[in-house]
This record gives C-alpha cells, sequence and structure tokens, in this order.
C-alpha cells in the first residue's frame, strides 16, 4: 500500500527541512522525499498544525525498556523491549549489555541473537567488563575484569558479527591488544567508565577503525582546567572529527545548558543522542533490576538501590523521541541539528549511513512523524506502519 506524508520534512540531506513537505513510499525503499509542490501524486490535506516527518531514530546505548532489560530478560522480554522502543520512533536500536562473565555475556548474545537476526535489533554493545572499578557506575564491581584480548576475541567470534561495539577503559590492562581485536572485527571502540589521564586518552582515541565516546561526562573525572584529562581529550578529539560522542540529553544525566553547550562546541555531526535506557522507559516507579544489580526508580530517575540513601544514577528512563524533543525544546537546539544527532550521526557510527538516518530516496523507509511538539503519532519501519 502505498503511504503517502505531508508536513514539515526534515531531511538531513543537502535537500535540507522542507516545510511543505512530502515523503512517499510503497514498500520497505523510499520513492519520493521532496516539495509538496513538485509531487506528481494526490496530496494529503493538512489541517491544523503540520506535522513533523523525520528520520526513524537511532539509538547506539539502550538497556531496555517496556518493563524488560537486556541484561537480565528472556527472549520474549527482548522483543518487548525492541517493540517498545520501535512504537516510540527508534527505528534502529543497540541492545547494551553490562558488565558480566564470559558466561554470563554468552548466554546474552544467545538471548538477543534471533532479535538481531529478525532485525528487530541492529547489535549488540558490551557495555564493559574491561572498565575502572572506580568509574564503575551502574556495574556490578565484581564482574569487571582487567583487559583480557582472549577473552574479547572469544566472544567477538562467539557473536558472530553481532557486536558492533564494546565499551573499554583507556587504563584497563592490554589496551592496545583489544583496541586490535576490535579494530580487525571492524567492531566500534567505545571509550568511557574511565579515569585514565590525559596521554594515555590521547592515545587510545588513535586506536580502533571507528571510535566513540560512551555517555560524555558520565563514568569519567569533570573538567578540571590545570589538569587535562580523558574529558579534555575526548571533547578536543570530538571537536576535530576524530571520534563521536555519545550525549543522553534526557535532563538527568546532563544539564539542559551542558548539552546545548556541547551541541554548540562539537557540533552534531560528531554528537549521537543516547538514551542509555533500561527496563523502567515506559513505566512507572519502582523496583527493577539492571544486571545483577537492583534499582529503584523515583520520580523517573533511576539509580542503584542503597538502603542508606541515594546510589548511582542506573541508567535513563526516556525514550530517544523524549531526548531529542528535551533537547530541541529544553536545550534550546535547533532541530535539524538534534535531529542530525539522534539519526544521521549514529547511523554513520554504525557504518549504516547509506541506509538509515536520512530521508532521502532509496534509503529504508524507517520514519518517524509527530506532531508539532515532537510527540510521535505514527512509526514507519521498512515502509510498514509500526503502530496500526
Amino acid at each position: 500500500m502505498t503511504v503517502t506524508l505531508r508536513g514539515r520534512v526534515v531531511t538531513l540531506t543537502e535537500a535540507g527541512e522542507l516545510a511543505d513537505g512530502v515523503v512517499c513510499f510503497d514498500g520497505p525503499r523510499l520513492d519520493y522525499v521532496g516539495p509538496a509542490t513538485g509531487f506528481a501524486g494526490e496530496l494529503p490535506e493538512i489541517t491544523g498544525r503540520p506535522p513533523i516527518i523525520l528520520p526513524g531514530l537511532v539509538d547506539v546505548h539502550c538497556h531496555g525498556g517496556g518493563g524488560h532489560g537486556f541484561p537480565e530478560t528472556d527472549p520474549d522480554g527482548v522483543a518487548i523491549a525492541a517493540n517498545y522502543h520501535r512504537s516510540q520512533g527508534t527505528t534502529t536500536l543497540v541492545a547494551s549489555l553490562v558488565s558480566a562473565t564470559e558466561n554470563e555475556l554468552r548466554e546474552r548474545i544467545d538471548v538477543l541473537g534471533k532479535a538481531i537476526d529478525t532485525g528487530l535489533l541492529a547489535g549488540i554493545h558490551l557495555e564493559g567488563p574491561f572498565i575502572s572499578e572506580h568509574r564503575c557506575g551502574a556495574h556490578d564491581p565484581g564482574r569487571i575484569l582487567p583487559g583480557d584480548p582472549a577473552l574479547l576475541e572469544r566472544l567477538v567470534d562467539y557473536a558472530g558479527g553481532r557486536i558492533v561495539s564494546v565499551t573499554v577503559a583507556p587504563e584497563t590492562a592490554n589496551f592496545d591488544a583489544l583496541a586490535q581485536v576490535l579494530a580487525d572485527a571492524n567492531v566500534i571502540l567505545s571509550l568511557g567508565h574511565t579515569v585514565a589521564d590525559y596521554e594515555r586518552s590521547v592515545h587510545a582515541m588513535r586506536c580502533g577503525r571507528r571510535v566513540s565516546i560512551t555517555h560524555l561526562f558520565n563514568a569519567m573525572p569533570e573538567l578540571a582546567h590545570r589538569d587535562a584529562n580523558f574529558l579534555t581529550a575526548a571533547m578536543a578529539a570530538a571537536g576535530r572529527g576524530d571520534v563521536v560522542a555519545e550525549v543522553i540529553g534526557d535532563g538527568v544525566h546532563l544539564s539542559d545548558g551542558t548539552v546545548r553547550m556541547v551541541f554548540d562546541t562539537i557540533g552534531p555531526e560528531n554528537l549521537a543522542l543516547i538514551t542509555d535506557a533500561m527496563a523502567a522507559a515506559g513505566q512507572p516507579d519502582g523496583r527493577y533490576q539492571l544486571g545483577s544489580l537492583d534499582v529503584v526508580v523515583s520520580d523517573g530517575v533511576s539509580r542503584i538501590y542503597d538502603p542508606h540513601g541515594a546510589g548511582p544514577i542506573a541508567g535513563g528512563t526516556a525514550t530517544a523521541a523524549q531526548v531529542l524533543r528535551r533537547t530541541v525544546v529544553d536545550a534550546g537546539v535547533d532541530l535539524t541539528a538534534a535531529a542530525t544527532a539522534a539519526c544521521a550521526t549514529p547511523a554513520r557510527l554504525l557504518g549504516m549511513a547509506d541506509e538509515i538516518g536520512a530521508l532521502h530516496p532509496g534509503m529504508r523507509a524507517d520514519v518517524l512523524v509527530t506532531d508539532h511538539t515532537l510527540t510521535p503519532i505514527d512509526v514507519y519501519k521498512d515502509g510498514a506502519s509500526w503502530n496500526s
């Protein structure tokens, strides 16, 4: 069935933003993206404020949602979590795990495999276990391991191409060998959960075929103007275009002003908006799991359970569409810039920029339609309406 969408079209191509544009498709590929005046078919009428038509969102760092977490749920739960995010506009989703033993990670690879093979998930992100226990965040310190290239190679081989990204701390043992394993497998080297000094950080950012920064500012030392550190190196490398920096723009992990600052200084072409969402995304406050750890969510903020007070932040509870909306409405970032970081840049990081992340004839018909407030109305994946 032919689908013709009309509204404010954010193409993320040289065509720019079309105030009165049309996106048309009849199957898994886009047939027409352009101004309404150039469309030869029947035009839908618009009453009231025109909808906003965007590429489907791309989230490269997500631990779950809809009541289920990728680090601990079963295959049915994986489908529920992935489908929840897809229903909210995320048409390309990478499932993030947490630090765990080799056997636990192999079991997770098995559980996630079907969803990857069927296209429900775009791959696996191993966040750990080769990270710093001093900046472990919501990782079980007992499951953090020193860098073990042989173990990493076994996991990458076992996954059979399903692992797309691995978070590693630059100071972990055998870092260069770990980076080489990932480069040989064309897996993204994501740097984070670290206390590495400046020199080691600069070196790490020159390793790997594709390099990203795991949630910029979070789980790393703060900027210190007399003591350059990992964050100093990361912001400079992202500003030069050497790495892509993840940003959790949910208003919890970072202030809106900080989000605006990184867009103004680094630029959207080198930023990837992420959710870092866990099982509680789309769910009420309460008790949840994140890997082996107990988590409590209060007022939408997820923290490691601590009977003596507030524990560390343990992932997010927002969807990618909510992160996009907050970036535009609260941080004051231009819609095209925010959409670039939510779609085009992560698509490029994944090596999928020819397929997803923009609206252009021939690309996948992955489309998000929102109202003028950026609240999702409909989602299309490979041309099929996901919410119908």
